[in-house]
């Protein structure tokens, strides 16, 4: 996914869902660069939570036997924007995990390119979405598995919450193969919070606020299990949640 200095159009696949007049605020969008040496560990945090436009392209590296642990939330900007593209070199492990979560004519997306370039290495991702009013939420993600990349094991999780039939989500998930002795896997659903857990919650002496909050907690905190900020990514989601609710 190369960033050039045209501001893109819809035409653009990774710019299909986008919102081009706010794009154009922070255009040309610079590349981060994020290279691991082999053997390397790290772990990393994107939260985006203020007003306004953002937009971010970070571009990854990871040497043999790296590991890398990323966790975005997109909770606040009028336009929020994050794309990664990720290399992996033979054992090197990459795990993503992301929320999104909009309100009013907000709109956020996430757009990822995972390339397995050595054989063995691993790769997770993550994402969950919960949307209301007329927000729009976006996941575009690519797994490329590179000829010779025998051993590969990569999986995309992505699921979207729509609290209001306004809210829109799409979703884009992509396999391409090239290697054998692959496990590549990708599951998509968008859909409502489950009638029955609420009432099963309610009928237990929540309010309705406060049980759509704690199954939206629950949604949430899925992409951020096991990270080094686990808590504190969750409790800056449950703060955004409450402003959503």
């Amino acid at each position: 996914m190369n960033v050039e200095l045209a501001l893109p159009t819809r035409k653009d696949e990774d710019f299909r869902y986008a919102d081009i007049d706010a794009l154009a605020t922070v255009w040309p969008v610079l590349s981060e660069t994020i290279a691991l040496a082999p053997g390397e560990e790290r772990s990393l945090e994107i939260v985006e939570t203020g007003a306004g436009a953002v937009a971010r392209h970070l571009a990854v590296t990871l040497g043999s036997g790296a590991r890398l642990d990323l966790r975005v939330l997109l909770a606040g900007p009028s336009y929020g924007r994050i794309a990664i593209d990720v290399e992996l070199a033979q054992g090197a492990d990459f795990t993503l995990g992301a929320a999104q979560l909009a309100t009013g004519s907000e709109t956020v997306e996430i757009v990822t390119e995972v390339t397995h370039t050595g054989a063995d290495a691993t790769s997770s991702q993550v994402i969950r979405s919960a949307l209301a009013g007329q927000a729009t939420g976006s996941y575009l993600g690519r797994i490329a598995v590179a000829r010779g990349a025998d051993g590969t094991d990569a999986e995309q999780s992505v699921r979207a919450m729509l609290l209001d039939r306004t809210a829109t989500a799409n979703a884009r998930p992509e396999l391409e193969i090239y290697a054998d002795d692959v496990k590549a896997a990708h599951g998509c659903a968008v859909g409502e919070l489950d009638a029955q857990g609420l009432f099963y919650l309610m009928a237990r002496g929540l309010t309705p606020a406060q049980a759509k909050r704690l199954m939206l907690q629950a949604f949430v905190a899925e992409a951020f299990l096991g990270a080094p900020g686990e808590e504190r990514l969750s409790e800056a989601a449950v703060a955004r949640l409450e402003a959503i609710l």
